[in-house]
């Protein structure tokens, strides 16, 4: 999460679309709506609206589902307002009820009194629950930007890095006219999301799909090459460093190690490319990503050369063909 607070107003700001969707409204407790979201989790509170208070999570949004809406009418029929009123005294961030549920007005005073938000959706007390820890997961997600190029070929989500001009754009535009999809072009957010996967997307969403090839200026890749040409995020699984040819140094030419980078403590797959005139790099992304696709489904092509090789010379074929048959020893 960035280093700003993220509180109930900017959960009900969000502009979240489709499975994501909250339908979040306040119908109680504005005054709290600055209160800070620094869990991203949710409890149930049936166990605090008894008295039980010990390990009480009052650092998360506290959901109300019809089993806590039905306690809380049972404890305001048996007069029981100082169980709630002790509720009340813990600065949650929110409560949220679920399935449209309206609470009391002796609910929503308490609330106004201590200045805590009461939150209202239409969702179930289960689907809610998923989609706001998705969303909150999304959020509290270990971010950074980099300088680089995102783009997804034959479904691998590739990350270009390398200095400035050296072709990374270019490249991109070229794979981009061969039926591939950009996702970010310049600066590329990533985000660690469930601890082991990382996703990507534009820092700008609004010049995300935007980009800068030099000679020609800024283009915008929607309006040429249509909707199916971008993305909105997708995951990292390969890094590629794009660097001009060095003479003096040794690339790897086998590839039967998977060498790997860090990317916010997740290990993702690294290769090399050196560039210079000559060498088609949109085709060799091409077949790294598909050699990539090949992996994930535990074939090794740089492995089974290797291992028929190994074989070879171990048949005595390759002794025969190097010696001669005439030759004896």
């Amino acid at each position: 999460m960035s280093d700003k607070a993220f509180t109930v107003l900017d959960l009900l700001d969000l502009d979240l679309k489709g499975h994501d969707t909250l339908n979040l409204t306040c119908i109680a407790g504005r005054r709290g709506l600055s209160r800070k979201l620094t869990v991203p989790d949710v409890n149930r509170p049936g166990l605090a609206l008894s008295g039980f208070y010990d390990s009480f999570a009052w650092a998360r949004v506290q959901l109300f589902g019809r089993g806590e809406y039905s306690y809380l009418k049972k404890l305001l029929s048996e007069d029981k307002y100082d169980t709630i009123k002790e509720f009340f005294n813990y600065e949650f961030p929110c409560c949220v009820f679920t399935r449209s549920l309206m609470p009391d007005e002796t609910i929503l005073s308490m609330a106004e009194e201590k200045g805590c938000p009461i939150l209202q959706s239409d969702l179930e007390s289960t689907e809610f629950s998923t989609r706001l820890l998705r969303v909150l997961s999304n959020i509290f997600a270990p971010k950074k930007t980099l300088h680089g190029v995102l783009i997804e070929v034959s479904g691998i989500g590739i990350l270009l890095i390398g200095d400035s001009g050296v072709g990374k754009s270019e490249t991109a535009l070229e794979l981009i006219q061969r039926g591939h999809r950009l996702v970010a072009d310049d600066s590329v957010e990533i985000r660690c999301v469930n601890g082991n996967t990382i996703m990507g997307q534009g820092a700008n969403k609004l010049i995300s799909h935007h980009m800068e090839i030099r000679g020609l200026g800024i283009i915008n890749v929607t309006q040429l090459y249509g909707v199916g040409a971008i993305r909105e995020q997708k995951e990292v699984q390969l890094v590629v460093k794009l660097e001009n040819w060095d003479q003096n140094k040794v690339y790897d030419r086998l590839g039967t190690e998977t060498n790997r980078t860090d990317l916010l403590g997740v290990k993702v797959p690294y290769i090399e490319i050196p560039v210079k005139p000559g060498r088609n790099l949109p085709i060799i992304l091409e077949a790294a990503a598909m050699n990539e696709r090949l992996k994930s489904m535990g074939y090794f092509s740089a492995r089974e050369f290797n291992q028929n090789v190994l074989k070879w010379i171990e048949s005595g074929e390759a002794q025969a063909a190097y010696y001669g048959s005439d030759d004896s020893y």
